[in-house]
């Protein structure tokens, strides 16, 4: 949906270095390119550091992100006003899920899969796979 707003989208993977995280960096960023591979003006880029400096080093005009449910809403809403103190020359931007995803998030589709348990259709057919090998090994 974000393509269709934006002539170049540039999906940020943020490097957690410091934290434990399932899939490394580049798996992350692999995983984001197989699942997108076909829309027109992605690209893939990891940083660290602030998502507004980021924004500005990548001449990003604004930061696209997504909401679930209110909970994301108030903490969208809370990185937006920060993000505009420290860079009033960047817009957010934010769309709503489809409906069928709204109470989708990673840890439980994460957790769902660790169990053994159906995850098909929560998300692309890659991850899903990433995920089964993860935890089937």
């Amino acid at each position: 949906r974000g393509a269709a707003l934006f002539d170049k989208i540039i999906i940020s993977v943020f490097e957690t270095p410091e934290r434990q995280t399932l899939f490394t960096t580049q798996e992350r960023m692999n995983m984001f390119a197989e699942a997108t591979k076909g829309i027109k003006g992605i690209e893939i880029l990891s940083f660290s550091g602030l998502v507004v400096d980021w924004a500005h080093k990548v001449n990003a005009q604004a930061i696209l992100r997504g909401i679930r449910m209110n909970a994301d809403f108030e903490y969208e809403f809370e990185m937006a006003l920060m993000n505009r103190r420290l860079a009033p020359d960047v817009d957010v931007v934010c769309l709503m899920t489809d409906l069928q995803y709204q109470f989708v998030r990673a840890s439980l589709i994460k957790e769902v899969s660790r169990l053994g348990g159906d995850i098909s259709g929560l998300a692309p057919p890659n991850v899903i796979a990433a995920l089964n090998a993860k935890f089937d090994s």
